[in-house]
């Protein structure tokens, strides 16, 4: 019960019912003495008027009304004079004199407290006002044992009160919390450990149901949490399966192209110079398509692998990059590559990756361009500054729509033209991260797109 929220919202307020009803006590048994005592200022009134209506009483009478009033003695002054009306003989000395007509109610409250505190018989001397203005004032002589055990039993039945009153309001809280709180809880308890056991299983997710605010925001949170992690498993799932089909074709791919690197070995000894000239480049692809079978074959078992880093002279990879590019997309004359790289600017990193990473963005350069039909430009460029390399890639096509941009190096969701994957971009900002560097969205629009490639020169990383 203790470890449960409605238990311990039941053991809170009663608590709290409890610190309330013992304030209110406080006061309460101030206005219960102060009660007592002016009705034993009257009872004293009421007996001194029989002596008033006849100067001679019997000893005997006196006595009675002095024991029905509760006192020793009565002091009554109508006028100027104070006039002892019936007395009888005190039993100790006076302890304490309290005027009623002057006492503030923190005076009253300390006295109150004080006697309860006190367990002794004391006799005490109440002053206050007549009752119908029938004098100027009216004094008594009584002793507390009387007020003190009234006192008592008052308290007594205002805490036995303020207990029922305080359990009646906890159930009534606890059946509230249980049924406007903690059952909704427990509704959101119980999709989130169905969801757990099936998490790809779309029917396991929640649906907002609850009418108190925060609850309902909650659901609504939860709801949006799972089903994206359910759509998350199921691309995962297609992804697993795409990785298994790709390394089945890359590992025949491989094969195919291992014959044909063969086969081209013989075309270079070809007295053909147009054929001469462009073996090597086609020797060149077919290596670099092996090793990209390779390289996907090993990101299939674990990661891309690591660069193995040596001196790249980035102006001539360029230029087989901007040749291959030109050749591929059969644009002569449409798109324009311009290789404005220092010639004599060579970085360290993996060649194989680093050619990898400026292809995959010049080839999305180029593909955007086309895709509008018009003519445009790419333009290649490299600067270094004392701590990094920079090789910016840029364009004149129609520039980056908002969902490439929020999903750009997101893997089947950057892809930018229709019926694009988007692996160009993650693909190449994965193997920039692993040189220690960035791929960097510079800028985007309707003039065209800049994309820069930052390599670290240290052995840290950015």
């Amino acid at each position: 019960m203790l470890n449960t929220l409605s238990g311990r919202f039941l053991i809170l307020t009663t608590v709290f019912v409890m610190l309330a009803e013992i304030l209110i006590f406080v006061p309460s048994i101030s206005r219960f003495r102060l009660d007592y005592l002016a009705d034993r200022l009257e009872r004293a009134q009421i007996a001194s008027l029989a002596l008033l209506a006849d100067d001679m009483l019997e000893t005997e009478l006196e006595a009675e009304l002095l024991e029905n009033a509760g006192v020793f003695n009565v002091v009554l002054r109508r006028d100027e004079v104070r006039q002892l009306v019936l007395s009888s003989p005190i039993p100790a000395p006076i302890s304490g004199t309290y005027d009623l007509r002057m006492s503030s109610p923190f005076a009253l409250i300390g006295h109150a407290m004080q006697r309860l505190v006190t367990p002794e018989n004391q006799i005490i001397r109440v002053i206050g006002a007549p009752v119908r203005d029938a004098g100027l004032l009216i004094e008594i002589t009584i002793e507390t044992d009387g007020l003190r055990d009234a006192m008592i039993d008052y308290g007594v039945r205002i805490l036995l009160l303020s207990a029922v009153i305080s359990i009646f309001t906890a159930v009534l809280l606890f059946a509230a919390v249980r049924r406007f709180m903690v059952k909704p809880i427990k509704g959101v308890i119980g999709y989130m450990q169905r969801y757990a056991a099936a998490p790809e299983d779309a029917r396991g997710i929640i649906h907002p149901s609850a009418g108190v605010r925060e609850l309902r925001e909650a659901e609504e949170a939860l709801m949006q949490l799972q089903t994206e992690l359910t759509q998350a498993l199921k691309q995962r799932e297609r992804l697993a399966q795409l990785g298994g089909a790709v390394a089945k074709v890359s590992h025949d791919l491989r094969n195919i192209l291992t014959s044909a690197q063969l086969f081209t070995d013989r075309i270079e000894m070809s007295e053909d110079p147009l054929v001469r000239r462009l073996a090597p480049k086609l020797v060149n692809s077919i290596t670099r398509a092996v090793s990209l079978c390779e390289g996907t074959l090993a990101f299939g078992r674990a990661e891309e692998p690591a660069p193995t880093f040596g001196r790249v002279a980035l102006y001539g990879q360029v230029e087989d990059i901007l040749e291959s590019e030109s050749l591929a997309g059969g644009t002569e004359g449409r798109i324009r590559f311009l290789n404005e790289v220092p010639v004599d600017l060579s970085l360290r990193a993996d060649p194989e990756q680093l050619f990898r990473i400026v292809m995959n963005l010049v080839r999305n350069a180029r593909q955007a361009i086309e895709a509008t039909g018009q003519e445009g430009q790419i333009t290649l460029s490299a600067r270094e500054d004392t701590e990094s390399w920079w090789i910016s890639v840029a364009d004149t096509g129609p520039g980056l729509p908002p969902k490439a941009r929020e999903n750009l190096f997101t893997p089947f969701q950057g892809g930018i033209r229709k019926g694009g994957t988007g692996l160009g971009l993650a693909i190449a900002d994965e193997l920039a991260r692993g040189h220690g560097g960035m791929v960097v969205l510079r800028e985007t629009g309707t003039e065209g797109t800049v994309f820069d490639i930052c390599l670290p020169k240290g052995d840290g990383t950015l």
